[in-house]
């Protein structure tokens, strides 16, 4: 597992009884997390007075409970990065901390390639790896559906100082796009995405992750270049394990460019537990035959 352990702004505290205990920079928070399932003793005394505690309802999704005056927005950092948070419904932050050893991955090639990188961010959110590949030097294509989640990157960028970058902002439906840019002829040297488990297209189209996923990165290889660098692909998808993706990976794009694939868990260390890693998430990577 890749462990995002160089947060100072983010940490994980305990986690417990389907939910995570987490510190926001000097907020306390505690969500819902389908994945820790044991039963372990509350006994840090923050679980019983943290700034908010987002509840799930009987009948689907849910809500924040304050108990303390918060911002209704607030910022946190992870090294030159800035980012804005806010609760949001269906318990998240805007953020996903264990991102971070991606962003880094994301970072070191792009300042290591000695040449200009362009890079396609699909499925790109609130615009976490958007803001790390332009701190890096990237030019970067920021693809998403949502225009709030576009606009909330376009500010996390002015946080972070790159809002004057070379970044393209698009509200657009992330498989209209791609095969618009193929068309075109546009190469691509980093490809990152984040692609949801489910969803609906503009026309109603359904999406169902692992239904689409094979064919979706097949066509995105059609966007690398000739001296490509990586490709990443994320998932939060329940059932849809690394490997499978990786196995994605290598029948699409190294069959194609050679280089190397590999996956992992991705995953946030525990503060109260030494040694305990709590599993966040799934990547799988694409890298060069020039990236050893």
């Amino acid at each position: 597992m890749r462990t995002a352990d160089n947060w100072k702004d983010y940490e994980l505290i305990d986690c417990s009884g389907g939910e995570r205990l987490e510190r926001w920079k000097d907020i306390i928070l505690i969500r819902p997390d389908p994945q820790v399932i044991w039963q372990t003793e509350k006994e840090n005394p923050l679980w019983y007075s943290p700034h908010a505690i987002y509840n799930r309802s009987n009948t689907g999704g849910g809500s924040w409970q304050i108990y303390k005056k918060m911002p209704d927005i607030w910022q946190i950092s992870f090294e030159e990065l800035k980012f804005n948070i806010k609760t949001m419904g269906f318990k998240h932050t805007g953020l996903f901390p264990e991102q971070a050893v991606n962003w880094q991955m994301t970072a070191d090639i792009i300042k290591n390639a000695g040449r200009p990188v362009k890079v396609l961010n699909l499925f790109a959110y609130t615009g976490a790896a958007t803001v790390a590949a332009l701190k890096a030097g990237a030019s970067v294509t920021h693809v998403d559906a949502s225009k709030g989640m576009t606009q909330w990157a376009k500010e996390n960028a002015a946080a972070s100082g790159v809002a004057d970058r070379s970044v393209r902002w698009l509200v657009d439906d992330c498989l209209k796009f791609i095969r618009r840019e193929i068309r075109r002829g546009n190469k691509y040297d980093i490809i990152i995405m984040d692609p949801p488990s489910y969803g609906r297209g503009p026309g109603g189209e359904v999406w169902k992750l692992e239904n689409e996923i094979y064919g979706f990165v097949s066509e995105c290889s059609q966007l690398l270049g000739d001296d490509a660098l990586m490709v990443l692909v994320n998932s939060y998808t329940t059932g849809l394990s690394p490997s499978v993706m990786e196995y994605i990976l290598g029948e699409t794009v190294c069959r194609r460019f050679g280089g190397s694939v590999s996956s992992d868990e991705i995953g946030l260390p525990v503060s109260s537990k030494k040694g305990r890693v709590l599993p966040c998430g799934a990547s799988a990577v694409w890298l060069s035959p020039s990236l050893k």
